[in-house]
Parts: C-alpha cells; structure tokens; sequence
C-alpha cells in the first residue's frame, strides 16, 4: 500500500526545495512517522501533491536513495529501506556510559559516506564471489589476471591511462602501495620531494623508509616545479585534488613538471587522490596518461566505496611492475582473493562508476552546503573537486585552539597547521563534508560557525 508522505515546501527559505524535502523525509523516518517497508508514491505523483517540478522530487529520492534511506523494486516501486527509528528518551534500564568521542561529528577530510544498509550492486557482487570456488593455491602476486585486465579498462576510460594488464599491480592502498615502491626502489638516504602542506601519511612512509624529505611549496596551481631540485630521486604528488589545500595541477604544470623528470630521471609518484568527484569543471590528464615511464600512478576505492576495504591498483610501466611483483612474491603481502574478486564483479557489473555518478549528487550539494555555512568566516578554497575544502583564515588565528574548542563542543575538524612543516602559510581549517549523514552535517557546520564566530 502506497503511504502519504509528510512533506511541505517553503518557498521563503534558502534551503534548495530538494534538500528540504530529503531532510523532511529523514526526520519521519527517525521519528517513526514512515516504516521499514513503506511504499512510497512515484516521483510524478509527489510532484503533483507538492506542486513542484518532477526534477525536484526526483532529485530529493535520488539524494535518499544515495544515502541508503530508500531503494527502488523492479516493478514495484520504491521503498523505506531497513533504518531504525530513534529511540524514545525515556528508557526502562540505565544506559551503559560510552566513550565520548562515539558522540562526536566528524568533518575530517578524506573519508565517504557509507550507507546505513548495503544496496543491490554491493550484494550482487558478494553473491557471485560466494558462488566460486576460492584458488586451490597462491593466487598472483601482481593480482588476479582479470582484475588486471578490468582495472587496465577502466583506468584507461576513466582516466584516460592507455595501458595493459601488464601495467597493473592491485594494492591495499594508496599508502600501501606507496611503501611498496618507496621497500623496493629506494635506499635509505635517498631524497624524495613531498608538497607541503601535503599528505601525512606519505611524509611518515617516506620517514619509515629513512629517505630524506624536501619540502616543496604549493600555490593556487598545486605544486610548484620551479621549486624542485634536480637532486631528489621521487616525487610525491596529488595532482588531481592537492591535499589538504584542494587546487588542481594546470595541464601546463603537469607538463613541465613531467618534462623535469624525464631531465633529472625523478620518479613522479602520482596520488591520484579524489579524481573521481569533481563538480562544475573539466577533467585533466594524469600524469601517468602524459609519461608512463617515468610516472607511477596510486589509485584506491577508499573514497568512492570505502576505505575499510584496503583496496587499490597502482598503474606502472612494465619493467617497474615486474621488479614490485618479484618483490611481493618474496613477502606474500598483496590483498586477498574474495575482496579482488568482489571488485572484479562490481567492474563487470558497471557498480563502480554507479557508486562514482551517486556520489557526485550527493556530495555536490553537501560541497555547497559547506561552502555557504563557511563562506562568511574565511576564504574557502578548493571547492572543485574531491570530499573537502579548506577555510583559510585571518594570520592572528590560531586553528589549533579552534580545533580544540570545536571538539569540545561536538565536532572534530582537522587544523591546516598539522599539514605543515617548514613551508610557512595562512592558518586555516581543512574541512570534510563527506562522512556525516546529511541531518549530522547540518547540525556539525551550526557548531561549527558558532566557534568561528567566537573565536
């Protein structure tokens, strides 16, 4: 039986008409006002009660269906998903005290948000691993042979990267990908240039590895090749999305920066972190696309699907996949055979990309969302692309106090200072929008411009 929806427009107020029914849907839901289970009316017929377009109504179930509080049955319609309403707040036993930190909102950057229930394309691809037989031995160091083979396809579609399965090595991550290359390429002493502000965990692989680090300077372009040395062996890059500053490597740059490697015989490591979302701008080459040979190239899922699943490629010429596959065979330290079969059928399956095209709805209006909360207390930069943007603010602050006092009242943010080293620059606060579920990111940015307009 189909349920009447409790929804209302107001026309008087900022919030996208959209939004404002997504955001009214959730709060029946939470209240038990709808059920688990509960048809609801087609976009059309919704837009006729509300008197509002059908794009409205049908971006609103687009947003909800994205966030996991609705999904669609061939031939049925579509329903209210398995959540949990909140509970009442009086309770007949004495709740269990909790660690505190479980309480607070997350607006740290490089994490996506996860949906509450998994979808169909998540299943299907776990039901067609459970239906195989898992290797009767050791599977490939380099990966499974047609993982390859799909991650080539679609590195080569998406990011325009003509290569082979020969070109491929499937990874746990960027990081682990990472200091795989640093184990087998490097020696300690060697010296590797890292962007700064720029990517912690890399200047902590590099460190580990006992490689040298030469901080080099970021401005609106990304990376400043101007500012290298021709001593240094590698280059650690996030040109598609700089982190944490958000800028985007110009085409221009990215060639000169390929035409100083192949001087100085650099290797270019490129992180290609947050490539997949972009809003309201063209895509641009990896670096990979422009030199393979003298470029390695890092991808993972962790922001697309999840990072909880330690799952990505590295793209490669040749030679240099061959040396990393020698190597790993040695240490047995490569991803296990049920998670890259599950990616193989969620590339088969088209999964992937459909997982890339919701996000980018979804996160396109919580990047607007953030930068209109934030817009009034700094200068908000890289809004182009990826799950974060960063609030640049006035030199006299101090973001670390800020942080602190935005945790203390319920929210975590990440500091600008922490990504810094010896590269001096403007205080700030690196903010991710991606996490919280949509009611929570309302609620997180409130606390948030309430500490900024204290500070």
């Amino acid at each position: 039986m189909e349920t009447s929806l409790p929804l209302t427009i107001d026309r008087t107020i900022s919030l996208p008409l959209h939004l404002q029914l997504a955001e009214q849907f959730r709060a029946a839901v939470l209240d038990g006002r709808l059920q688990s289970g509960h048809r609801l009316p087609s976009t059309r017929d919704l837009a006729r009660q509300l008197s509002v377009s059908r794009a409205v109504t049908q971006a609103a179930y687009d947003q909800l269906h994205a966030e996991g509080w609705i999904a669609g049955r061939t031939g049925a319609g579509t329903f209210v998903t398995d959540v949990a309403p909140l509970q009442p707040a009086v309770r007949r036993r004495t709740p269990h005290r909790e660690d505190p930190n479980k309480r607070l909102l997350t607006l740290r950057p490089g994490i996506p948000y996860i949906a509450p229930t998994p979808d169909p394309g998540w299943r299907r691809a776990w039901r067609e691993v459970s239906a195989q037989a898992p290797p009767r031995g050791y599977d490939d160091a380099a990966g499974l042979p047609t993982l390859r083979t799909a991650l080539a396809e679609h590195v080569g579609r998406v990011r325009g990267i003509a290569c082979g399965p020969e070109n491929v090595l499937v990874t746990n991550g960027t990081v682990h990908g990472l200091r795989l290359l640093l184990t087998a390429t490097s020696a300690p002493g060697g010296r590797i240039a890292i962007e700064d502000p720029g990517y912690l965990n890399a200047v902590t692989a590099a460190r580990d590895h006992q490689l040298e680090i030469v901080d080099v300077p970021v401005d609106e372009d990304g990376l400043r090749v101007d500012a290298l040395t021709d001593d240094v062996d590698a280059v650690y890059v996030t040109p598609s999305h700089q982190y944490p500053l958000g800028f985007r490597l110009p085409v221009a740059r990215r060639n000169e920066l390929v035409r100083w490697a192949r001087r100085t015989g650099a290797l270019l490591i490129e992180d290609d972190y947050d490539s997949e979302f972009r809003y309201d701008v063209a895509p641009l080459p990896a670096l990979a696309q422009l030199d393979l040979d003298r470029v390695v190239h890092l991808g993972t899922l962790s922001k697309t699907l999840s990072p909880a699943l330690r799952l990505g490629w590295m793209v490669a010429s040749e030679p240099m996949i061959d040396r990393l596959t020698t190597f790993r065979a040695e240490t047995g330290d490569w991803p296990g055979w049920p998670m890259q079969a599950a990616l193989l059928a969620m590339l088969r399956d088209g999964y992937l990309d459909q997982a890339v095209r919701r996000g980018r709805r979804l996160y396109a209006d919580r990047r607007t969302l953030t930068c209109a909360a934030l817009a009034p207390y700094g200068e908000v930069i890289g809004q182009d692309a990826g799950l974060h943007i960063t609030l640049l603010l006035p030199n006299h602050t101090n973001d670390q106090s800020l942080a602190t006092q935005a945790r203390a009242a319920g929210v975590v943010i990440a500091p600008l200072s922490e990504y810094r080293r010896t590269t001096p620059g403007p205080p700030g606060l690196v903010i991710g929008y991606a996490t919280p579920a949509t009611p929570d990111l309302h609620r997180a940015l409130k606390i948030l411009t309430e500490v900024l307009s204290h500070r």
